[in-house]
């Protein structure tokens, strides 16, 4: 099976297991990564396979950041939860498989789950979220994909677009809040203390 990527970037062989439906399980959802580990795929709630471009560098630059100043919150304020990278998948509760840039559950949400379910798809929705905005990101899905996150659990959620210097903030809730050109975020009630500074994510 060939795909070709958003704004034909490039066109990758999937290696397609035998017998593999259109829409596809979660079990044969874990059987196309662990095929593909080079590939970067999602899985919508209707069980269609999302390819996402390989990240760049300016992009790859700015998540390892991301995850560096919520990872240091954690360590150096206490922060009362697990953080997770891009590599991470959650299978939410409507059955999509996504991989925000960076989330955060709450440790006590993260001691429910079995050694199992910890080495696996973390079958959770994360309590906070960053979405990531590359130069191949198309906007109106990244806004639908925090959307998804909001109506199966999240609290708090970052879409960060760096080519427009933009914010949108999505609470439970709440309208979306859109931001342009700020210095930094706060993680509010949810991640009290955390402070990204978006002067450091814009450079």
């Amino acid at each position: 099976m060939i795909v070709t990527l958003p704004n034909s970037l490039a066109t990758i062989t999937l290696q397609w297991p035998r017998d593999l439906s259109v829409r596809i399980t979660p079990d044969q959802f874990i059987d196309l990564v662990t095929a593909n580990p080079d590939l970067q795929l999602e899985r919508t709630a209707a069980g269609e396979l999302i390819v996402n471009p390989p990240t760049g560098g300016e992009t790859g630059h700015r998540n390892i950041k991301i995850a560096y100043y919520l990872v240091r919150w954690i360590e150096e304020q206490g922060g009362n939860g697990i953080a997770f990278d891009s590599s991470t998948g959650f299978t939410l509760p409507n059955g999509a498989i996504r991989f925000p840039d960076a989330a955060w559950i709450t440790q006590q949400r993260w001691q429910t789950l079995t050694p199992l379910q910890r080495q696996s798809f973390v079958p959770l929705c994360p309590d906070f979220v960053i979405e990531l905005r590359s130069e191949s990101d198309n906007l109106a899905k990244l806004q639908a994909k925090l959307q998804e996150y909001l109506e199966n659990g999240t609290q708090l959620g970052w879409l960060i677009d760096p080519q427009q210097q933009q914010v949108e903030i999505y609470r439970a809730g709440q309208a979306v809040e859109v931001m342009n050109n700020p210095t930094q975020l706060s993680g509010e009630k949810i991640l009290p203390g955390f402070i990204l500074n978006l002067q450091r994510i814009w450079s």
